[in-house]
């Protein structure tokens, strides 16, 4: 059997499988563009279980594309704090004011012209146009390639842009004209579930062990092949937590770049011991009174690696460019996950001020005993 023959094999066992063995995820069982679009959207770079409480909270406050048009941009990236990657947030809105401005709401029914939207690629184009519409075209992601290189014994680095290609070729060569959505989640779940990424893939589950040639020669562990990734460089950083009458400093990010237009705390590049750190605080304009705490924190982006020394400190002074914001502003801010142990620690800080704070006033208004 041929490798073209092993993946146009693949529908029947595959589809069996899928009906008995779907996942059961808010997003399944509706033909709504909208949902679906969301979802995937959510799902890039972002697994399942982090996506489904970020997913329901979305759709109760944004449950179509007129409400994700109109909604505030602080409010849209709150929606979207802790996701990361956060201009897919801004795509989505971009792409949804071109529906309604451009298209009267409507959404765009085919693949071609799902592409034209802010953010969509050819897998999001694809996973859309076939579940929502019903349009006969793959939705590629990692799992299809995953699966495809095994299934066909593929030697070749599935990250190349031809072989890609040519999967993707094969792909819509394989797909049933009668279910293309049900087979894109199928290919879907079987690589979530059974067709594993990390470790050893649970061919004794698999409803194409018998087509998988990687299978017949043992060889599953070894595929698909991919080239080496760059490695991350490191950027060492202090970030100072500064306290000040029960609020904290933050500052908002550039408009374009990593993390754009999100809230954070001030920071300064390298280790700084508590003697430069107290320094820096000086050249900003601001006296510390009490050092509190020193925290260490690490954050991983695709490129780039953040080894972040944390002061939480309190301090006299306003600070040059700076934004003094209490608990319940901070909590409205969209702060990225980069920051969430500073983010717990100040948060934290904030409770305990205002309590001691209640405290004393209780004191002062009670009557003298």
């Amino acid at each position: 059997m041929t490798a073209q023959q092993r993946l146009q094999a693949m529908p029947v066992p595959l589809l069996a499988w899928y009906d008995e063995n779907r996942r059961d995820l808010p997003w399944r069982g509706t033909r709504d563009p909208y949902k679906i679009w969301v979802s995937e959207i959510m799902l890039q770079q972002t697994r399942v279980t982090a996506v489904l409480p970020y997913y329901r909270q979305w759709m109760e406050q944004l449950p179509d594309v007129t409400a994700l048009a109109a909604v505030e941009e602080e409010r849209l990236l709150k929606l979207w704090e802790g996701l990361g990657y956060y201009s897919r947030a801004r795509n989505l809105q971009k792409a949804a004011r071109m529906i309604v401005q451009e298209l009267g709401g409507r959404f765009p029914p085919t693949y071609e012209s799902l592409l034209r939207l802010p953010g969509v690629g050819e897998y999001t184009a694809g996973a859309v146009a076939s579940i929502a519409f019903g349009e006969r075209v793959p939705a590629v992601d990692g799992n299809v390639l995953r699966l495809a290189a095994r299934v066909a014994e593929l030697e070749e680095d599935i990250l190349d842009p031809k072989v890609r290609r040519r999967i993707r070729e094969d792909m819509t060569a394989a797909m049933p004209s009668d279910r293309p959505g049900d087979f894109n989640q199928a290919m879907m779940d079987l690589g979530a579930m059974v067709c594993l990424p990390n470790g050893a893939p649970l061919c004794e589950s698999c409803p194409l062990s018998r087509l998988c040639a990687a299978h017949a020669a043992g060889r599953e562990t070894q595929l698909p092949v991919k080239r080496k990734k760059a490695e991350r460089r490191v950027e060492e950083m202090t970030v100072f937590l500064l306290l000040s009458q029960g609020r904290t400093a933050v500052r908002k990010r550039p408009d374009s770049g990593l993390l754009a237009g999100l809230w954070e705390f001030p920071h300064l590049p390298g280790h700084l011991d508590e003697g430069a750190a107290a320094a820096a605080l000086g050249e900003m304009g601001l006296v510390p009174v009490l050092w509190r705490q020193r925290l260490e924190s690490r954050h991983i982006f695709t490129h780039v690696e953040w080894h972040m020394t944390g002061y939480l400190v309190e301090v006299r002074g306003e600070g040059a460019g700076l934004t003094w914001a209490d608990r319940a502003e901070l909590s409205a801010l969209a702060v990225p996950s980069a920051f969430s142990r500073f983010l717990e620690a100040v948060q934290a800080a904030l409770e305990e001020s205002a309590i001691k704070g209640k405290e004393e006033d209780a004191e002062t208004s009670s009557p003298a005993g």
